[in-house]
C-alpha cells in the first residue's frame, strides 16, 4: 500500500502526525506531490523528513524559492521570501536547495500520473471543485493521461470523474473511492493547511483498486504559535489553520 499526500507547506506537527499514521497502517511507499514549504514556520525540518521518502516532486512553492513569486498574494509572497532566507541560514541550506532544483515536475508510474497542479501545467494550474462544470477544460485534463491522475494544489481533497463531476470524501462511502473503468483525477488534499473546513490533516492511501482519504488530529496550536513568532509571516497563517481555510 502507498501513501500520496501533499502540500505540507512547513507544518511539522502535521506531518510528523501523518508519518505516524501511515506508518501504523503498514504504508510501504511515500509519494508527495510537492509543496513542502511555503506558509509554515520549519521548512527545514520537512524538507529533511522529506529526503526518506520514495518520489516527492516540485510545487509551485519550491519554484517560487528557487524563482520568485509569480501570481502569489502578498502573504505567500512574505513566506516564500521568508523561507528562501530560512533555508539560506541553515548549515545545509546549500544542500537542499540543491535537492529542490533536482525535483521534478511530474512522475508517471504505470497507467498513474502524479503532479502537483493538473496534467496540463504540473506545478502551478489549479482543478478546482467548481471546475467539475468546465466542460472544455476537463476534457482537456482528461485527456492528459491514461487512468489516474493524483494532484494537490488547492488543499481541497476530493475526486473528479470523467463526465461525473466532482466528489469530496465526505460524499463517497466511508471517505473511500474505488476504481472502475472511468478515469479519474484524485485531490489528496494537504497536510499542512487544509482548506475544506476539517483542520485535521489529510492525505491518502492507495492499494491499485481504490484511494481511501484520511484525516489526521495534530497540534495545530503548536504550529500556529510558532508562526506567531516568526517576523516575515503573516499571523493570519496561524489563524487559518485552526479553522482549515
Amino acid at each position: 500500500m502507498q501513501a500520496i499526500l501533499s502540500d505540507v507547506h512547513g507544518n511539522l506537527a502535521a506531518l510528523e502526525a501523518v508519518l505516524d499514521d501511515l506508518y501504523a497502517r503498514k504504508v510501504t511507499r511515500v509519494l508527495c506531490l510537492g509543496d513542502l514549504v511555503g506558509y509554515g514556520p520549519q521548512p527545514v525540518e520537512c524538507l529533511e523528513l522529506a529526503s526518506k521518502f520514495d518520489i516527492v516532486l516540485k510545487g509551485n512553492h519550491e519554484e517560487a524559492v528557487l524563482t520568485e513569486a509569480v501570481d502569489f498574494n502578498i502573504r505567500a509572497g512574505m513566506a516564500v521570501n521568508w523561507t528562501r532566507e530560512r533555508l539560506a541560514s541553515d548549515p545545509g541550506g546549500e544542500k537542499r536547495m540543491i535537492l529542490l532544483r533536482g525535483l521534478p515536475e511530474q512522475h508517471v508510474e504505470e497507467d498513474k500520473l502524479l503532479v502537483h497542479g493538473s496534467p496540463r501545467e504540473p506545478t502551478r494550474e489549479y482543478i478546482f471543485p467548481g471546475d467539475a462544470r468546465d466542460a472544455q477544460k476537463m476534457a482537456a485534463l482528461f485527456e492528459r493521461f491514461e487512468r489516474f491522475c493524483f494532484v494537490g494544489h488547492t488543499h481541497v481533497p476530493g475526486v473528479f470523474t470523467e463526465g461525473d463531476g466532482f466528489a469530496h470524501p465526505t460524499e463517497l462511502l466511508k471517505n473511500i473511492f474505488l476504481f472502475e473503468d472511468e478515469k479519474a483525477i484524485i485531490n489528496v488534499g494537504s497536510v499542512g493547511q487544509p482548506r475544506d473546513n476539517d483542520p485535521r490533516a489529510c492525505y491518502v492511501t492507495f492499494d491499485g483498486d481504490s484511494v481511501v482519504f484520511r484525516r489526521v488530529k495534530y497540534d495545530v496550536d503548536k504550529t500556529a504559535d510558532l508562526i506567531y513568532k516568526s517576523e516575515g509571516l503573516a499571523k493570519s497563517l496561524g489563524d487559518r489553520l485552526k479553522v482549515g481555510k
